[in-house]
This record gives C-alpha cells, sequence and structure tokens, in this order.
C-alpha cells in the first residue's frame, strides 16, 4: 500500500498517479508513466512521456512536476487616492535563494483549495486584507513557471476604501500567517519593482494597473 497511490495520504487523496495518464489533445505527446515521488502537502510527479519531432521521429522523455493546485491574487486599490493595499509576508523559498530577510511584498493572494477562483479571492481578500471587495474584477489566468509547476493563478482587481473593510486582516494565525498590510502610493510601488517589490504576480499586477487599469492616463 502507497500513499497517495492505494492509501489515502495526509489530505486523504488516491489516485494521484492517474493524473495526465488519459490526456490526448496533442498528438505529438503520449504519456507512457507517472511515477508519485512525494505528497506530503503538494504532489511531486515524474512523468515518462513520448514526444514526436517536427520530422516525425520519436523521442522519450522525462519531467517532472509540482502539483499545489491553482491560486488567485488580486490587486486592492484606491482610484481617487492613488494607492495600492498590498502585504508584506515572510517567503522561505525567498530566504532560502537569496533574498535579504524573505520579507516579500505582494498582492493578496492564496490557494483555491475548494472554492472557484472568484470565492477564493474573496476569502483571502478578507483573511489577509481585511477587506470585503464585493465583486472583483476578473483579469486574466497565468501559468506562472510552466516549465515544472503545474499552477495557474486567477488575477482579480478590486477597489478598496475605508466603507470596505470589515476587519484588522492579517491572515489566519493558525496557518502560521503573519501578515502585514502595506499601502503605498501607487508610483511608488510601481518605482520599487525590481529592488523592494520582487514578486512576480504583483508587479503584473501593478503594470497593468498604470497601462491600462484604474491609474491609467489617457
Amino acid at each position: 500500500m502507497t500513499l497517495g497511490i492505494d492509501e489515502p495520504d495526509a489530505r486523504g487523496r488516491t489516485g494521484l498517479d492517474q493524473v495526465g495518464r488519459d490526456l490526448t489533445g496533442n498528438p505529438d505527446v503520449v504519456v507512457r508513466d507517472v511515477e508519485l515521488l512525494a505528497s506530503a502537502w503538494h504532489v511531486l510527479r515524474r512523468t515518462t512521456i513520448d514526444v514526436r519531432d517536427a520530422d516525425g521521429a520519436w523521442s522519450t522523455q522525462v519531467r517532472e512536476t509540482y502539483d499545489r493546485g491553482d491560486g488567485a491574487t488580486i490587486l486592492l486599490y484606491d482610484a481617487e487616492r492613488r494607492t495600492v493595499l498590498l502585504t508584506r509576508q515572510f517567503r522561505y523559498p525567498a530566504y532560502v535563494n537569496a533574498h535579504p530577510d524573505g520579507l516579500l511584498i505582494e498582492a493578496v493572494a492564496g490557494l483555491l483549495d475548494d472554492d472557484g477562483p472568484e470565492d477564493a479571492i474573496r476569502r483571502e481578500a478578507e483573511e489577509e486584507s481585511g477587506h470585503a471587495v464585493g465583486s472583483p474584477e476578473f483579469l486574466w489566468s497565468i501559468y506562472m513557471s510552466p516549465g515544472s509547476v503545474t499552477e495557474r493563478v486567477h488575477f482579480f482587481a478590486a477597489p478598496y476604501s475605508a466603507a470596505t473593510r470589515v476587519s484588522a486582516g492579517g491572515g489566519v494565525a493558525e496557518e502560521g500567517e503573519r501578515i502585514e498590510l502595506v499601502e503605498l502610493d501607487v508610483d511608488a510601488a510601481v518605482a520599487a519593482i525590481g529592488t523592494s517589490i520582487l514578486d512576480a504576480k504583483t508587479i503584473m499586477l501593478l503594470q497593468w494597473a498604470v497601462l491600462s487599469g484604474p491609474f491609467a492616463r489617457g
């Protein structure tokens, strides 16, 4: 018996080695085998595929994929005051890969879990920022690191103000979240890209905001 295959893992999942075996959308790619490497929380797989080249020759390749589920993110903005509401929290993967203290400034974000993207981002916005966003504007769904990570992130935007605040925010303490709110002038936030703002989803949202979003200049 193997956890995550024929015995439930810590999240109650089985059959994790079956994902991808039924893919037929690309006639030049045939999935031959899927091996489950880890499923402690997210899922790491090694998949063997046959790939047909442009000259018709087939070759066998091996790909590892990290499946953490899909996520959602949102830019909270105040168009009148020209501010954005971001978060600061500790990110160990950044800390272990050359970030000085691991504290990243980011847009509100989180995994979907069992919710749809819009419901998930409403939940995350309230938990992290303390603001109820109503009906957020959907922007796009993006593959963030398609060379190895399966995740798509669904991007949203919504206004915030004193009227939308319903709690102090700060994240869910029981889940180890310690989130600080950071309100910035949007021009200062854009100027900080590449220095104090190093998170890809946040950079994408800020660029949207000034190019075609609420801070775009006509």
